[in-house]
């Protein structure tokens, strides 16, 4: 997993971000996203790709007995630890797919937008599910697969410089996609629809809930946000292990 999270630039610019800034009441997702944990009361939580720690915050005030949150970004822990630093959270610089996975650790997995920097996520699915105990629930958001698919992961625009439609292309070919983000060359991993359901299946999991994330009404009045009802841009999965 590359990791432009470290690089000066990017990162001054990832910390501009609403949902940096102001945390996870800024995210477009969250509304949707929130309703989807589990008790976490004296449960134990693994957040793969923790960023600034947010979710692991959520966690900790919900209750959960320990918190442990990955991050490959020396710099992402570095912050998660100034502003997310409730005494049940351990931070840890270590990539999704360096964890060692102990068999039946954790009673909740979350991954936030981390996923889709992931090539083999089938395998990280069959370690996530290795990690949960009996009952166990691993959810995720990852980049939708309309997103991912998208050429050059941006809108064709008028001469006047508005979006004017979402392009996709290759879907069906899985893999490294590059694009611009946040004035960055930042290299992400397509996977279609199929690969990450059938993915989930075919590891054991129960589904239990997919939903395709959208603006709450809320954020509508923020520019640009009415262009987000037009394509999907990101998959929220809730997966459960066998009890």
């Amino acid at each position: 997993m590359k990791n432009e999270y470290d690089q000066e630039g990017f990162f001054e610019e990832y910390a501009k971000m609403p949902r940096s800034r102001d945390g996870l009441a800024a995210a477009g997702e969250w509304h949707q996203l929130k309703y989807l944990f589990p008790l976490l009361q004296g449960k134990a939580v693994l957040d793969l790709g923790c960023g600034y720690g947010w979710h692991c915050s959520f966690a900790a005030k919900q209750g959960a007995a320990r918190v442990l949150g990955l991050d490959l970004s020396r710099r992402m822990v570095e912050e998660a630890k100034k502003r997310n630093a409730e005494k049940q959270i351990e931070y840890r610089v270590c990539g999704i797919e360096e964890y060692e996975y102990p068999e039946t650790m954790w009673d909740c997995v979350v991954s936030n937008l981390a996923l889709h920097y992931i090539e083999d996520i089938g395998s990280v699915f069959q370690k996530v599910h290795r990690t949960l105990k009996p009952g166990g629930i691993f959810l995720f958001n990852i980049e939708h697969p309309v997103f991912t698919a998208g050429v050059g992961q941006d809108w064709v625009y008028t001469q006047e410089g508005k979006p004017q439609y979402w392009p996709v292309d290759n879907y069906f070919i899985p893999g490294e996609r590059n694009t611009r983000f946040l004035g960055c060359d930042v290299a992400k991993q397509h996977h279609t629809l199929t690969q990450i359901l059938m993915g989930l299946l075919n590891n054991g999991f129960l589904l239990e809930a997919v939903e395709e994330a959208k603006p709450s009404g809320e954020m509508m009045g923020i520019p640009g946000m009415e262009d987000e009802l037009r394509r999907p841009m990101m998959l929220l999965v809730k997966a459960a292990v066998r009890k």
